[in-house]
């Protein structure tokens, strides 16, 4: 593996989001002095957090799947997880809900979830599951344990297996699907994320995660200046050499980590990014309704933690919002309730909600979303929730926050999407562009937008490899 060229004594570290903090973490560990540098006020990035009368809301991520890999760069400075962050296991991780009015609760234990898909969808669809999940199972496997050195076998298990290998079912097809639509993969091809693993939450809601690993390094001497916009990077040679920030300030650095968006990332470089960086396709956007309501009825009964409800269509739902750029005629929704598992995520009395919805990106669609644009199709998803089943959920709020792709893109999300660049069946997972830059020694990438990919567990093992691109691996 390639490592950083030259000292590596004291790092910069760009942005404070989770592969940020997991490197700096795994940099403090093995000795480096460690700076990061965060434009907003607080760490998490994308893993944020907005309170709202009482209510408290996740504005990224809802839940955790690996503890062990959160674990990780808290034991690299010597710290236990659970001293840290209080992890509530969900039971089930997600209930789906069809449009034929059946239901589908999946679970992390094998025989619980063969059970449940053979009693719905028979023993033919239960044996393709357990297909599934061994397939599954030994890509994640590859995943972890070198992101980039597996990238061959990562990329010819990926693009052979479609969902009707292991799923005849439309049922299971979709459910196991669900995740191409938030990132613009092709919607025949299985998708394992969250569907085979436990599923947790932690009390407090996400951001207690990156309070907890913030906490941690600065604990072991990391140094974080909030309120901190970098401008740029300097370079001398094939090295960066400082970082300039908006207040005109210059950090020297033996090494630089970014930590923003890759193309974000490239644009505080000089030369801006390559050739294979701008030919990302940016996944699609998704509006957020963040919801309170009064709950003298104690809630939706019938619905869980995290809830999927599919619409009739499915490929044209792809067709509109990945390649035509419309909003989707029948929506598929997440409806999040963390005060189901929480009840310090709302006041006394009171139910949060948070409604998701995938929209066309801003570049596949330019909507000025700002306005009555956002409002009018917060109206609709509501109207859609209640012919659902959440009957008189309208009449029941107490108060609605809406968050639309404009709102990304002013958090500084390429084409307002939250979900990072990228995401053709060829640029995904270990295809992505690596973490190393082409042709500067000293700067390496972490983050959703290189390798191993979305989501909290590819964003955790990603600020590992880039500190061992830093520090070595076996250091």
């Amino acid at each position: 593996m390639r490592t950083v060229l030259g000292p590596t004594n004291h790092v910069v570290v760009v942005g404070a989001g989770l592969g940020g903090l997991a490197c700096a973490l795994h940099l403090a560990g093995a000795g480096r002095e460690v700076t990061v540098l965060e434009r907003s006020g607080h760490p998490g990035g994308q893993v944020g957090v907005l309170e709202l009368d009482g209510h408290r809301f996740d504005t990224g991520p809802t839940m955790i799947t690996s503890p062990e890999l959160l674990a990780e760069p808290l034991h690299a400075v010597g710290e236990h997880l659970y001293d840290w962050i209080e992890l509530i296991r969900l039971d089930p991780a997600y209930r789906a809900h069809f449009p034929d009015g059946t239901r589908l609760d999946v679970h992390a234990d094998p025989d619980r979830m063969v059970a449940a898909i053979a009693r719905l969808c028979g023993g033919k669809e239960a044996a393709g599951y357990l297909r599934f999940l061994r397939w599954a199972r030994r890509l994640q496997s590859f995943e972890r344990r070198d992101p980039a050195g597996h990238w061959r076998t990562l990329a010819s298990e990926g693009a052979r297996r479609r969902l009707t290998d292991f799923f005849a079912d439309p049922r299971t097809q979709r459910l196991f699907a669900f995740r191409n639509l938030l990132t613009g993969r092709d919607p025949r091809v299985a998708s394992y994320l969250d569907t085979v693993t436990e599923v947790w939450y932690p009390r407090g809601g996400m951001n207690a995660v990156p309070r907890a690993l913030a906490a941690a390094a600065e604990k072991h001497g990391v140094s974080f200046r909030f309120h901190t916009e970098v401008t740029r990077v300097e370079t001398r040679g094939d090295r960066a050499v400082a970082v300039h920030t908006a207040d005109g300030e210059r950090l020297t650095a033996d090494a630089v980590v970014l930590n923003p968006d890759l193309p974000a990332a490239y644009g505080l470089l000089p030369g801006g990014a390559p050739a294979r960086v701008r030919r990302l396709r940016p996944a699609p956007s998704c509006v957020v309704l963040h919801l309170g309501t009064r709950d003298d009825r104690g809630g939706y009964q019938r619905i869980a933690h995290h809830n999927l409800h599919f619409g009739r269509s499915w490929q044209r739902t792809f067709d509109e919002v990945v390649n035509r750029g419309e909003l989707m005629s029948d929506p598929t929704v997440l409806v999040t309730n963390p005060s189901r598992t929480d009840p310090g995520a709302a006041p006394a009395g009171r139910q949060t909600y948070q409604v998701t919805v995938p929209v066309p990106n801003l570049k596949t669609a330019p909507v000025r979303w700002d306005g009555p644009v956002g409002r009018r199709y917060a109206g609709e998803l509501l109207a859609t929730l209640e012919a659902r089943g959440y009957l008189d959920l309208g009449a029941d709020l107490a108060l609605s926050y809406v968050v639309t792709p404009d709102d990304w893109a002013r958090q500084g999300m390429t084409f307002g999407t939250p979900f990072a660049s990228a995401h053709t069946l060829r640029q995904s997972g270990p295809l992505r562009p690596g973490n190393l830059h082409p042709t500067l020694t000293n700067v390496v990438f972490t983050g959703s937008g290189t390798r191993p990919g979305v989501g909290v567990p590819m964003v955790l093992i990603s600020g590992r490899a880039a500190a061992r691109r830093v520090i070595g691996a076996r250091s």
